[in-house]
């Protein structure tokens, strides 16, 4: 996107939550691609949450040994780790909700994308509450030169002083 902007003049701006910051109590494991989050599960459980969403399931896929426990909203397309349990949900979850999933899955890893933002990180506080680790795949590098803004009214508020998109129409000349 930030090329075809670029190429066709177009203005843009990326909207990126500030990403997720590990705390007092965290077992956090950085990873910087989900093949590499894979490489480093078989030593931190046996039992794994794969909250990276359904199109990344594939880096999994060659796992044996190890059961997986997928939250999806959609269906996942395969190749799928050979021992995964599907579980068709969508959030926000609380954090009873999520310690309660843990809990009931006997989970002893979580694996998730660093998505940023407060409605999605009750499960990185359940996983510190039991005393997970917690692999987190870190966000790929911003393009060059694109502006960044941290939310939607900013972003609103950054659209808004472009000519033309400020809610009224063009502006007569």
């Amino acid at each position: 996107a930030a090329h075809a902007a670029a190429a066709t003049g177009t203005p843009v701006v990326l909207l990126r939550r500030p990403g997720w910051r590990a705390g007092p109590g965290d077992d956090w494991h950085p990873v910087g691609s989900l093949p590499e989050a894979a490489d480093l599960l078989p030593g931190l459980g046996d039992r794994v949450f794969l909250t990276t969403g359904r199109l990344g399931l594939a880096a999994f896929a060659h796992l044996s040994g190890l059961h997986f426990v997928v939250r999806s909203v959609e269906p996942p397309d395969p190749p799928l780790p050979p021992d995964t349990r599907l579980l068709r949900d969508r959030g926000p979850f609380t954090v009873a909700d999520e310690t309660a999933l843990l809990r009931e899955h006997r989970v002893d890893v979580l694996v998730t994308k660093d998505s940023g933002g407060a409605a999605t990180a009750a499960k990185l506080t359940a996983a510190r509450d039991l005393g997970l680790p917690v692999v987190v795949v870190r966000r790929p590098p911003l393009p060059d030169g694109v502006p960044v803004v941290p939310d939607v009214p900013t972003a609103l508020e950054r659209l808004a002083r472009l000519d033309g998109l400020d809610g009224l129409g063009p502006r007569p000349r």
